[in-house]
């Protein structure tokens, strides 16, 4: 029995994140087998269809249907199973049977499921492949050889060269030819040399992950061919921009104006296509790795799986990853480039300022000697017509009977009357001094 501890409550995904390592588990499969696969590209609204139409089949076998927010779902129906798992991007549906034909491709898995329910199913299909798992012949007459007959093998993917190799510690011989037939399906064939049931279904579920991984990476190619001519036109024009900059009689205002359209457009292919390269990159590590766990033992005369798909994967996601770099590289040249521009403006703006102020200090000064003129001016006519009032205030008096010489009031009071407004003057500067310091 179980001993309950006392501890702290649990965190409310502690369950779920725990069981996630047990979730999309391989299906143990009776061998022999075929298996039909297809991964489906989905929008948003096309997953909530995605749901219903498989719900609808699960109705049709009286099967339980998977959770609202299930993202994968096995059940067994009447002649075939079923695996479906819905990923970000896309859906996978694989369909299984027990059979043991000479034929690994003459009746495919899917031929067991309801043709109806098949035409309606969401999306638009990105990988369709068969594959089968199927004991070795027999070699009757032949040296025995560890390897299957290759001539023969040809024969089950309409005579195309094949390529494959021993495959998990030498308990299956793996083999394709990584073409799509007249029917619309490429083929995967395992031999069994000693295969395990839950080995079975790993390796069924790693070749399928691996021809759709390898399709979900190079949807990136087509976008990096098409944004070559447009990274060029970028290069050219980011070039011609720089060139004019050197020339000393540019006109710096046009060339920000460009430089900013030019960054515009470029950050403009930049976040159309970031998501569509770093998938391309995650996808492709993908590969990789289902490729190192099949730990391939080449066959002498073929190339492997690994060899194969790396051979030719590799130019197009060195590709991608090269446009990718370009556009990064380009975005950081044009952002020097603004810079450097802003730069040069700031500083032609801070000399029109310097000079502006300099003339305005040369206004400012010109405008104090004129004040200090007028203030001289002012001094005279204050003193004559201060002058002017004594003059008359002499001739009232002396009209009153005063002894007063308005002549000589006026001359005596002249130099009294000039003092006392130059001082007066003087006080309200040291006034105005004093108030804005």
């Amino acid at each position: 029995m179980a001993t309950l501890f006392p501890i702290p409550d649990n965190h409310p995904q502690r369950f779920i994140l725990h069981n996630e390592v047990h979730a999309r588990s391989s299906l143990i499969l009776d061998l022999p087998v075929k298996a039909s696969h297809l991964a489906l590209l989905l929008a948003a609204d096309e997953k909530i269809l995605e749901r219903k139409h498989l719900a609808a089949l699960c109705e049709r076998f009286g099967i339980t249907p998977p959770k609202r927010d299930a993202d994968h779902f096995n059940a067994a129906f009447d002649s075939f199973q079923i695996r479906w798992e819905q990923h970000g991007e896309f859906s996978t549906y694989t369909f299984y049977v027990q059979d043991s034909a000479e034929d690994p491709f003459a009746q495919p898995a899917l031929e067991k499921v309801p043709v109806d329910w098949l035409a309606m199913l969401p999306g638009k299909v990105m990988v369709a492949a068969h594959a089968a798992i199927m004991a070795k012949p027999d070699q009757e007459g032949k040296k025995a050889d560890p390897h299957p007959d290759l001539h023969a093998l040809s024969g089950f993917f309409d005579g195309n060269p094949i390529i494959g190799a021993e495959v998990v510690g030498g308990a299956a011989f793996a083999f394709t030819d990584f073409r799509i037939h007249v029917d619309g399906f490429s083929r995967f064939l395992i031999i069994d040399n000693h295969l395990k049931t839950e080995q079975a279904g790993r390796l069924l579920q790693r070749l399928f992950e691996i021809e759709v991984y390898r399709m979900m990476a190079l949807l990136a190619f087509p976008i990096a061919r098409r944004l070559t001519p447009a990274l060029k036109k970028a290069d050219r024009q980011l070039y011609t921009i720089t060139n004019v900059m050197a020339q000393p009689d540019s006109n710096d205002e046009e060339l920000l104006d460009e430089l900013t359209r030019l960054a515009a457009e470029i950050e403009n292919h930049i976040s159309s296509c970031h998501f569509r390269f770093d998938a391309a990159n995650a996808y492709y590590q993908i590969v990789e790795q289902r490729l190192d766990d099949l730990r391939e033992v080449r066959i002498q005369g073929i190339q492997t799986l690994g060899e194969f798909i790396r051979r030719r994967m590799e130019p197009a996601i060195k590709t991608c990853q090269s446009t990718a770099h370009r556009f990064t590289l380009i975005s950081e040249r044009v952002s020097n480039a603004g810079h450097l521009l802003r730069t040069r403006v700031d500083i032609m703006i801070e000399r029109q300022n310097q000079a502006l102020l300099t003339s305005m200090d040369l206004r400012a000064k010109m405008q104090l000697r004129m004040q200090e003129t007028v203030e001289g001016i002012s001094v005279v006519a204050i003193t004559y017509y201060s002058a002017g009032l004594v003059g008359i205030i002499a001739k009232a008096l002396n009209a009153a009977g005063w002894p007063v010489d308005p002549e000589l009031a006026v001359g005596l009071s002249l130099p009294f009357i000039m003092v006392a407004v130059a001082l007066g003057i003087r006080r309200i500067h040291k006034l105005i001094k004093t108030t804005t310091t």
